[in-house]
């Protein structure tokens, strides 16, 4: 593959291109689905191709193919240029790169238990964990849906500037979706996921089976025992979980340059964040975002990204102040910055775009018992069954699944879907303290045209909202 990418490169610069990129791609991998307890069926991932990216007087074109033939790469090539072309005339500033450093480097994810070397029936063991733990706790779940899924994602990059990344990063998840119905009443864990860069014994070490059991013994307790949450200004204290979702959503999608630069603006939206808030306070000084893809065995996890720029912890907000924005090697050249490497795409097929990869509040100094202790009324929302942000990441409402009335510094009965609406700034500046334990959840993120979903993990430590208001 190595010299079918490097054609291509050499391909279209002999057509005129400035600037040239080829990466190869490919999966494979393995899907089972189990749906109360029976299996539901079995997939294979087999998909593998090459896309090409150029620049050409001053317009960007991209094409792919997955016929790994020296002509149809060919073909590509001229549709790429072609397209670069014709998008140089629309153009009233032509596009341009930032400079950076490249390096040639081969990096991969080790396995200490290579799901390759395991049969499906092996594979479905760990459903029928789930199936047999959840049946066995007494707690009535009609519904029991679950997913296997791994696959070993290969890539080569090289561009006409010196940059060759290949790299071999393993995936492997598991998802599930129970539905517990008891007293007339349901509720439910919607696509619970856990998921890694690594082999099946991280599987084995996160036991996404007590996960489940958790999940159902909290709703079969909320129904039981729920009551109305209160009303009005309380303090809340967030889980890791609802954190993630909250920095994922308001912090991460609307820092992402090309979004506010206007790109988004009719695919996935606005954001409220201008170029200029750069150095401008968002939130208290116990709060800061991190964005790092390069946390070991993380879902999001890369190294270098696919445009070839080395990966590094960002700075999103650094002590409540915005500090850097994600940014791809385009748009860190319209502030005359370099890339943070933050482009990524979802297969060969798609264009790398600005994306997040591992988001997370990063931790402070106080323990879950010194978060709740002063709390005289309050929730504790432990997870979230539904979330909604505006177009502009500014607006945002998050709807508890598990939660609990804090009174008087102590964690009570639980309480019925607690509604947190809040803006950006509200929301980060309302927090007086951040915990210890950073725990994260994975996700799939969204965006592009085409659609792209990416692997990316959510998360943090807890944290502590004074004076905001619940609503019910």
């Amino acid at each position: 593959m190595h010299e079918l990418v490097e054609f291509a490169v050499e391909k279209a610069q002999e057509l005129g291109a400035s600037y040239a990129e080829a990466r190869f791609e490919e999966k494979n991998g393995t899907e089972i689905v189990m749906k109360n307890g029976n299996p539901e069926g079995l997939g294979i991932i087999a998909d593998r191709g090459i896309g090409v990216r150029v620049l050409v007087n001053g317009g960007m074109g991209f094409a792919s193919t997955n016929v790994l033939t020296k002509e149809s790469i060919s073909e590509a090539v001229k549709k790429a240029v072609k397209l670069a072309k014709a998008a140089a005339k629309l153009r009233k500033k032509p596009v341009q790169f930032s400079e950076e450093d490249f390096h040639q480097v081969f990096y991969e994810v080790k396995m200490k238990k290579d799901f390759r070397d395991i049969s499906a029936e092996e594979k479905m063991e760990y459903l029928k964990l789930i199936e047999e733990t959840v049946k066995d706790s007494g707690v009535n779940t009609p519904m029991r849906f679950l997913r296997y899924g791994d696959f070993m994602w290969h890539k080569i990059f090289m561009n006409n500037e010196g940059a060759l990344v290949e790299s071999l990063i393993p995936r492997v998840s598991v998802t599930y979706n129970l539905v517990v119905f008891e007293e007339g009443q349901m509720e439910q864990a919607p696509f619970v996921q856990r998921a890694f860069s690594g082999g099946l014994e991280l599987i084995e070490k996160d036991k996404p089976w007590e996960w489940a059991l958790k999940d159902v013994k909290a709703l079969q307790r909320l129904i039981k025992e729920g009551q109305k949450p209160p009303e009005g200004k309380v303090d809340v204290v967030i889980s890791p979980e609802v954190a993630g979702i909250a920095v994922h959503e308001s912090v991460g999608h609307p820092y992402e340059l090309d979004r506010i630069m206007g790109r988004e603006a009719a695919q996935a939206g606005e954001s409220f964040v201008k170029p200029d808030m750069l150095g401008e306070r968002i939130g208290s000084e116990v709060v800061t975002v991190i964005e790092d893809p390069t946390i070991p065995n993380s879902w999001g996890f890369y190294l270098y990204d696919d445009e070839g720029v080395k990966a590094r912890p960002r700075y999103l907000i650094r002590e409540g102040i915005i500090n850097e924005f994600l940014m791809n090697r385009e748009y860190a050249a319209y502030l005359g910055m370099k890339s943070n490497a933050a482009a990524r795409a979802l297969n060969y097929n798609r264009e790398p775009i600005v994306r997040m990869a591992n988001t997370y509040l990063a931790p402070g100094d106080y323990s879950f018992e010194e978060l709740i202790e002063d709390v005289k009324l309050g929730v504790y929302m432990v997870s979230f069954n539904e979330w909604n942000i505006d177009d502009r990441r500014f607006q945002q409402r998050y709807i508890g699944r598990e939660a609990y009335l804090i009174e008087n510094g102590e964690i009570k009965h639980p309480v019925r879907r607690p509604i947190l609406e809040i803006t950006t700034k509200g929301l980060w500046s309302s927090v007086d303290a951040v915990g210890k334990e950073v725990e994260f959840y994975p996700g799939t993120c969204g965006k592009g045209e085409p659609g792209q979903g990416v692997p990316v993990w959510m998360g943090g430590a807890h944290a502590r909202l004074r004076d905001v208001v619940l609503r019910r």
